[in-house]
């Protein structure tokens, strides 16, 4: 419930953001914000709320978080101006958390044969989530006050008690401080990375404002590892993210949301052009959100199997596989674009892509690292993931204004291009992915519950 909450936020919006700002009288570069504002705020609350749950305990923190999920949500539905939308909406964001604390309670808590298979169902719920999003934000927006798209994020209410009353708390000892400084340097350095990014069609790439919110932030990261050297208990052991093992996981993840992320922007605009462009379905804001359905259901389909193959041939296997679908599914869009039944296709091939990288990610980030540094290490690479997508969804779009056809809308070599540009991304990724050192062979232990966790074991 938490999972699917937080991920039915990320995507429900995106479809309705034309509705909602005419319900709130905003410009669409105002109401855009109501994704920036979001995103920007999950980047930094993910590696920070990651380590207050290896610090305080994950189902503590995760009920907390839940809970100011929910205060945002409320924030949101009650809003009768954009600016308190997006202040609502910057509360959300928090449960970017969600992700990390979730991989560290099933490492927590599951017996070690359950690890892969759990780890894999919640990095598919996740998937799931957004899909549905994608697809019921039309539904809402077409029937129901645009309210409602914030009003069902109220789920996470339950989940909140839940994982309160369920998951055991941490057990006593020592508990290291939060280094707030180099948590501080993290988030200033997200924030103007994604912030230039995301307004850089806006603004112009090379524009002095991109650039310097982009070296800005570069330079920010770079004054962040050397604090981080120093410090005693630092916000991440610098040691752990150069493991190739993580290292190679971030990488790869980074080149997934490149391809993954503009698929949520390409296929529904795509979908929704009118006839008169020459390649457009005409479709409705609920028709094209459907047409991403197939990357749900996929992924629910795949999700366990992912944990369980990985088991099999190892999750190094499992994640190139994962990338290749990927990167299948827009070499489709690219070069076959003119039926429904192809965009589903296409769907169904991208949800099982998904499905098997980030179970795949998630597993080999747990078995590299130490327990105690699950959450932020997860965490990382959930941010990873995200400043890919950004890079991606800006370039796509980037793309596509490239070019005006019919209407003044894009033409349709732009999306092919778009299509392609993602194909590549995913294919990149499975050049990464292959880069994943394979894991050492096991070895006998006296108590297997004080074994190693590695992806042989």
């Amino acid at each position: 419930m938490a999972g699917v909450s937080f991920a039915l936020s990320q995507t429900l919006v995106i479809p309705a953001l034309p509705e909602i700002g005419d319900h709130l009288d905003a410009s669409a570069t105002a109401t855009s914000w109501l994704l920036t504002a979001f995103l920007l705020s999950a980047s930094i609350a993910t590696p920070i709320v990651g380590k207050l749950g290896d610090i305080h305990g994950k189902g503590r923190v995760l009920t907390v978080v839940l809970l100011v999920f929910a205060a945002g949500a409320v924030v949101c539905a009650l809003g009768r101006t954009i600016e308190v939308v997006i202040a609502g909406r910057v509360l959300q964001g928090v449960a970017g958390g969600v992700f990390p604390l979730a991989f560290g309670i099933v490492r927590d808590t599951f017996p070690r044969e359950r690890m892969p298979a759990g780890l894999g169902m919640v990095s598919a719920i996740f998937g799931i989530g957004g899909g549905i999003g994608l697809s019921l934000s039309g539904v809402i927006a077409d029937n129901l006050d645009t309210s409602w798209l914030f009003w069902i994020n109220l789920i996470a209410l339950p989940a909140a008690l839940a994982a309160y009353l369920l998951i055991p708390p941490l057990p006593a000892g020592r508990r290291p401080r939060i280094d707030w400084a180099g948590a501080a340097l993290l988030s200033a350095a997200l924030a103007a990375i994604l912030l230039g990014v995301s307004e850089a069609d806006d603004w112009g790439w090379g524009s002095p404002a991109n650039l310097g919110l982009i070296l800005g932030g570069l330079a920010l990261t770079g004054v962040f590892i050397r604090v981080e050297a120093r410090t005693a208990d630092p916000l991440i052991d610098l040691e752990v993210l150069r493991r190739p093992a993580v290292a190679t996981t971030n990488l790869t993840a980074f080149m997934v949301g490149l391809a993954m992320f503009a698929s949520f922007l390409l296929i529904p605009q795509f979908a929704q052009a009118p006839e008169l462009t020459g390649y457009g379905f005409g479709a409705s804001v609920t028709v094209g959100g459907l047409l991403l359905l197939p990357v749900a259901i996929a992924q629910l389909l795949t999700g366990a199997l992912a944990g369980m193959l990985g088991t099999r041939i190892g999750f190094r296997a499992v994640l190139a596989i994962g990338a290749g679908l990927t990167s299948a599914s827009f070499v489709v869009l690219a070069a076959a674009h003119e039926r429904e039944v192809e965009i589903l296709a296409a769907g169904a091939l991208l949800g099982a892509g998904i499905s098997f990288a980030f179970a795949a990610m998630a597993n080999l980030i747990v078995a590299a690292v130490p327990q105690s540094d699950v959450g932020i290490a997860t965490g990382i690479n959930t941010v990873m993931r995200t400043v890919g997508g950004s890079f991606g969804a800006a370039i796509a779009t980037a793309i596509l204004a490239g070019s005006s056809g019919a209407g003044g809308l894009p033409t349709e070599g732009a999306y092919t291009a778009a299509f392609a540009f993602s194909a590549v991304a995913g294919l990149a990724a499975v050049g990464a992915a292959l880069l994943v050192p394979r894991p050492p062979p096991a070895r006998a232990a006296a108590d297997p519950r004080t074994a190693p966790l590695t992806e042989s074991t």
